[in-house]
């Protein structure tokens, strides 16, 4: 008596469905198990595609040389970090001066976001916000790294020179101060000085947990910046590669800053210098310990599924004995028996796995709503994944309990009770 794979899965389903709410139960380390793995995995996929977007709008040849390793909007700096000399904004100059792999060279400085010990905020009548930060740039950063407008445009190489106020303002910032969307022409107060507004940037692709602090960015020349804050040196250059040659201007540029920093050979660098690249590797390794420690939470509910799953089968196979019993009198084989209790193992688990996969979509569907900054992206390996994941913890923990039913002697199964 041969029984076909269609009929062992059939059966399989039944007994599942004839005892529904013991079967619930038993896969329910399975359900939160998978729940967790394919989240998990969307979320970080969708934070990992906006970070990759946002260093795609710095620019991917750009080489960015700054005091420490931390984000230059942020004022606090590690220990180690804090009593490196600044980053001068003589080395741009060297930089072009003595490289051959640098196309150009643009300088920034930001300015922290508070005064006497006090948030910076920007004012007009009936709106202010101090949700703000500020970096002076030269005009020609909009080239190294380009984005779009929404109103208006960057400011000249001539209003730098003149130490002009006016401003480029990111989009949320434009939007707080100017609800009405008209914003060029129309000045506003920072800092107890008067800038005009000649720019609105496009909303920002990309960013950290669905956040671009471009968009809440005020942009000033940098010759206006470093005439009224001139005891500020939070310097960065960003340095253009030429197109191919970005590890060769990383070499060169990071062995410039060192002569001009009179480092000895051996010695560590005492600046930051990253491409954006990195930056996403850095992101990475952080992402995937995220990852393994997911994994591991996981994993513990797998395992108890797995174990849930191989008792729910030995049950079954005591309460179906004479039924065995009579499957081998009437010419059932060995493999017979294995394959129809291996596949109930398998089919419990891989409903168990759907459901997990599921109530996964629809946890990341409902984060996307609640939270619209944060991109979530379901990838299809994950999915793929966490259903052969489960059909193999069926595959597994169903092995013992099947190998037990085959090995039942057809007369002591016929006259069980």
């Amino acid at each position: 008596m041969n029984v076909a794979p269609k009929e062992n899965i059939r059966m399989a389903l039944d007994a599942i469905w004839s005892h529904r709410f013991r079967s619930g139960l038993t896969i329910l380390g399975i359900i939160i198990g998978i729940t967790t793995v394919v989240t998990v995995s969307s979320l970080l996929t969708g934070l990992r595609a906006g970070v990759v977007t946002f260093f795609d709008e710095l620019g991917p040849d750009n080489i960015f040389i700054f005091k420490t390793s931390g984000d230059p909007h942020q004022t606090f700096e590690q220990l180690k970090e804090r009593r490196r000399r600044p980053i001068k904004k003589s080395y741009a100059d060297l930089i072009m001066r003595w490289s051959s792999t640098v196309r150009d060279v643009s300088v920034a400085l930001f300015i922290p976001p508070v005064s006497n010990g006090s948030p910076i905020a920007a004012k007009v009548p009936g709106f202010e916000t101090d949700n703000l930060s500020i970096v002076a740039t030269d005009a020609n950063a909009i080239e190294l790294s380009p984005h779009e407008f929404d109103q208006g445009r960057y400011f000249t190489a001539e209003e730098d020179a003149r130490r002009m106020h006016v401003a480029v303002l990111g989009y949320d910032i434009a939007q707080a101060l100017y609800p009405d969307g008209n914003a060029i022409g129309r000045t506003f107060m920072l800092d107890g000085a008067e800038f005009t507004v000649i720019g609105v940037a496009a909303k920002a692709k990309g960013g950290f947990f669905g956040e671009n602090s471009a968009d809440t960015q005020i942009t000033i020349p940098l010759g206006t910046g470093e005439s009224r804050y001139p005891e500020i040196e939070r310097y960065m250059i960003t340095a253009r590669a030429k197109s191919g040659m970005r590890k060769d201007a990383y070499e060169e540029v990071e062995d410039i800053l060192r002569k001009a920093r009179r480092l000895k050979p051996g010695t560590p660098d005492d600046f930051n210098i990253s491409t954006p690249d990195q930056i996403i590797q850095q992101f990475d390794k952080i992402t995937g310990l995220i990852g393994l420690i997911a994994i591991a939470i996981s994993g513990l509910g797998l395992l108890v599924g797995g174990i849930g799953v191989m008792n729910i089968m030995l049950v079954s196979v005591t309460e179906r004995t004479r039924e065995i019993g009579v499957r081998k009198a009437l010419g059932a084989r060995r493999f017979d028996i294995v394959s129809q209790f291996i596949a109930e193992a398998m089919a419990l688990t891989g409903v168990g796995g759907i459901a997990g996969i599921v109530f996964a979509l629809g946890i990341t569907l409902l984060v996307g709503l609640l939270v619209p900054s944060i991109k979530t992206s379901v990838p299809t390996w994950a999915v793929a994944t966490a259903f052969l994941v489960s059909m193999a913890i069926g595959l597994f923990f169903g092995v013992w309990p099947a190998v037990k039913a085959a090995s039942l002697d057809p007369v002591d199964a016929l006259r069980y009770e």
